[in-house]
């Protein structure tokens, strides 16, 4: 996900507290139900209903439409909306972890399913006029609840006690659907792979807990990521943000940059400015990683190389044009792209790790982004127009980066444990 640049309007960063915005939420005078977004009209595609119905995933919507007619008020629609969200991050999970029925020929290990299931039902929830007076405000909130629960972001629960280690993974929706609507996106295959499980480490289990977020700069800047995050960095022992990056290789990025750089993301808007949070008075330019790269780059971790990736683009101090600075940003100096670019694959790094930052973990918990290689279809499949939708090689190619990332975070956590022994 090297670049993910999104433009975006800024809304109500007077009111960034604690890392996050107030989400955006719309008046009762605009309670009438809005129209499709640009995400949700791709579903129309030959693509997006083939992989619904190739998976079993194509009656998600239609059911869910038919309980949001069940609710009577809006605190019963609520109630349905946290059910069926989360009953579909658990259907997909479970889907990719071999439980229960496959639902298609589609392979498990998919994680387009889920995503375009999703999107059926936000558009469903978008076009809902209940029998009760719901305002825009209202149906805004039911969207975020929407949102959270089919993103595993409010299933997050690790063990109590001692002697299981906590890992946090997270994922990405699948982007660029308008260059190839086929897309998928491994680092989402990786969060319904890894969630719930238990990885063998030097000294013992660990616990994987996963989350997906959206490919919008919007919901970035209304604080999707802290909100999903701060309950947990103070008690997990490592954290990765997983996304798509270059062909052929995974990266480490030693450092993220406080930039987007105008790429457009999934509704098709770009934004160029500096990253929005909290207190921007005290925001650092520069975050880094603390995942211990040395010995991740080492060990073999799979067919793909993995380099440890120490490249940003900075404007210097005093200058006024972009430079590549091979080595990491020099003292003073302003980001333009971090090691993961300037699309949301950095801001999910930098909010990450600004955030273990300020919750003053800098020095305990290590944390970081991984760069997967772009997921690629097989030879003789490329064509958009004409491709299909899934190929073995496409298939081996996904599996191969799931167990891959697998890898990358147990010699991770194996090297913390290490050291701090």
């Amino acid at each position: 996900m090297n670049p993910l640049r999104v433009r975006v309007t800024v809304l109500g960063l007077a009111l960034l507290t604690a890392g996050l915005t107030a989400p955006t939420t719309a008046t009762a005078a605009e309670s009438a139900a809005p129209s499709p977004t640009v995400e949700e009209r791709r579903l129309d595609r030959a693509a997006p209903q083939e992989i619904l119905r190739r998976s079993g995933f194509g009656t998600v919507a239609p059911e869910f439409a038919r309980a949001l007619d069940r609710a009577r008020s809006y605190a019963q629609a609520r109630r349905t909306v946290a059910r069926e969200g989360t009953a579909l991050w658990r259907r997909a999970v479970d889907r990719a972890q071999g439980r229960g029925p496959a639902g298609g020929d589609l392979s498990r290990d998919d994680d387009r399913p889920l995503y375009w299931a999703r999107l059926g039902m936000t558009r469903e929830l978008r076009a809902w006029e209940p029998g009760f007076g719901l305002t825009g405000e209202q149906r805004a909130r039911l969207l975020g609840e929407l949102e959270r629960t089919s993103r595993g972001q409010s299933a997050i629960r690790y063990p109590r006690g001692e002697g299981v280690g906590r890992i946090l993974v997270t994922g990405f929706d699948p982007f660029t659907l308008d260059r190839d609507v086929r897309i998928s996106n491994p680092s989402g295959a990786v969060a319904l792979a890894l969630d719930g499980t238990v990885i063998e480490t030097a000294d013992g289990p660990a616990r994987v807990e996963t989350a997906v977020f959206p490919v919008r700069w919007q919901d970035f800047t209304e604080g999707t990521v802290e909100r999903a995050l701060r309950p947990h960095l103070p008690e997990v022992d490592l954290f990765a943000t997983v996304s798509q990056g270059r062909v052929g290789r995974f990266d480490i990025e030693r450092t993220n940059g406080a930039w987007r750089g105008g790429f457009g993301d999934n509704e098709n808007i770009g934004r160029t400015e500096t990253v929005p949070v909290a207190d921007p008075a005290s925001q650092p330019q520069w975050t880094t990683t603390t995942l211990p790269y040395d010995a991740v780059v080492a060990a073999g971790t799979g067919r793909f190389p993995v380099y440890d990736n120490t490249s940003v683009t900075e404007i210097p101090a005093g200058g006024t044009e972009p430079v590549v600075r091979p080595d990491g940003p020099t003292p003073g100096s302003t980001a333009r792209a971090g090691g993961g670019g300037d699309y949301l694959s950095n801001e999910i790094a930098y909010r990450a790790t600004l955030l273990r930052d300020r919750l003053g973990l800098r020095d305990t918990l290590p944390g970081g982004h991984v760069h997967t290689p772009v997921l690629q279809f097989g030879p003789g499949n490329t064509d958009p127009a004409t491709g299909a939708v899934t190929d073995p090689a496409f298939v081996r190619n996904r599996l191969d980066i799931i167990d891959q990332v697998r890898s990358i975070v147990t010699v991770a956590l194996s090297a913390t444990e290490r050291t701090r022994d």
